[in-house]
């Protein structure tokens, strides 16, 4: 597996076309890689991420079977006179590492749903975005222990968890049009199951992966690893 970091030029006119649709966003990803074994496998498959550190900035990550090439993005949305375009390192040391007890900062951007009942109009099961923010928290509190970790408490006993970039965006995928509800989750997690851990952090948590949903990223807690 491999974790890859690209900034993107927001500036740049393709770049904001690629920002403004989840939908594109996803066929540039994917055509990071010629090989489908590269993108897809039966265990893992290839997530991605918008992560906005400032205003200003812009980084694009990707968990991935095989190592992408990202020349086209590049060309389209980045610095092509860049000495180091992106970066892209191996993930297995890290997946390797994990342990139960280990404490980890997280990130993740998710599509908090609910499944609503289905009717006769519908051909399939809809699936209906959670909106409040105390809705979000506990459809993620659902699913840690079966993804292989638990939310650290604070010291008031409420979970160490912050929720920003709470959005519903649509765009155009084909004919149709995609409404999507997501949020970032910031936070402090314990592994309770590193192999289930490890599955999570290479196969995503919940609906809309090809959107840019369901990557979670772990870091050392400052100060404490």
């Amino acid at each position: 597996m491999f974790l890859t970091r690209f900034q993107i030029n927001a500036a740049r006119r393709n770049a904001r076309k690629l920002l403004a649709s989840p939908h594109a966003m996803h066929a540039a990803v994917r055509a990071g890689f010629a090989d489908a074994a590269d993108y897809e496998r039966p265990a893992a498959r290839t997530l991605w991420r918008l992560d906005t550190p400032t205003t200003a900035t812009v980084h694009l990550y990707i968990v991935s079977p095989g190592r992408p090439d990202l020349t086209h993005l590049v060309e389209q949305a980045g610095w092509p006179t860049s000495d180091e375009a992106w970066t892209t390192r191996e993930y297995d040391g890290l997946l390797a590492s994990l342990r139960p007890g280990q404490e980890w900062a997280f990130r993740l951007t998710a599509n908090p749903t609910h499944s609503g009942r289905k009717t006769a109009e519908a051909k399939e099961t809809q699936r209906f975005g959670y909106l409040r923010e105390h809705e979000q928290t506990a459809w993620l509190l659902g699913r840690a222990e079966r993804h292989g970790f638990a939310l650290a408490t604070q010291q008031d006993g409420r979970p160490n968890l912050r929720i920003h970039r709470r959005q519903t965006q649509s765009f155009k995928r084909g004919m149709g049009t995609v409404t999507l509800t997501t949020a970032t989750y910031d936070g402090i997690l314990h592994v309770t199951d590193a192999d289930s851990l490890r599955r999570t952090l290479t196969s995503g948590i919940g609906h809309a992966k090809a959107y840019g949903c369901g990557l979670l990223t772990l870091a050392p807690v400052q100060g404490r690893q």
